[in-house]
């Protein structure tokens, strides 16, 4: 018998301070955009392991015609669209285009190279949960050019 009053009672602490805690909330909307433990290539997500964490915040504006040029990232990076369409194609041949309210959850140490193909220049945030010391974005290395005889 004890223990149904005890489930009653937290039942209605919970019921009574629900109104509190919409009220924290008072004129704040919430949306989710995106939820998922999967890149954009469809890989599981992983976090880095390291001592000295290292958030940067970049606004990226892509104009017309402009691209990223391939890379990789070697940290996890997740992205949201502000405005115009971001097309990225994924060495092997997937493209992938995101649109403004789209999020994106890049691939990890996967070439890949972002295009816009618009009329209209495309903005992103980025956030990229990196390390001190570690390089956020790593440039696909040119090969070598064969010498002319």
């Amino acid at each position: 018998m004890k223990k149904g009053y005890g489930i009653v009672l937290v039942f209605l602490l919970l019921i009574l301070n629900t109104p509190v805690w919409a009220q924290d909330y008072k004129n704040v909307e919430v949306t989710k955009v995106h939820a998922s433990s999967l890149t954009t290539n469809g890989a599981p997500l992983k976090y880095l392991q390291t001592a000295q964490p290292e958030v940067t915040v970049l606004v990226v504006r892509v104009p017309p015609g402009g691209s990223t040029g391939w890379h990789q990232h070697p940290v996890p990076v997740y992205a949201y669209m502000l405005e115009g369409t971001l097309d990225v194609e994924i060495k092997g041949g997937q493209i992938c285009t995101f649109k403004k309210g789209d999020a994106i959850l890049e691939v990890m140490n996967t070439l890949h190279n972002g295009y816009n193909s618009g009329s209209e220049t495309a903005s992103l945030v980025v956030f990229y949960t990196g390390a001190v010391g570690v390089p956020n974005v790593v440039k696909e290395k040119a090969e070598a050019i064969p010498a002319r005889p």
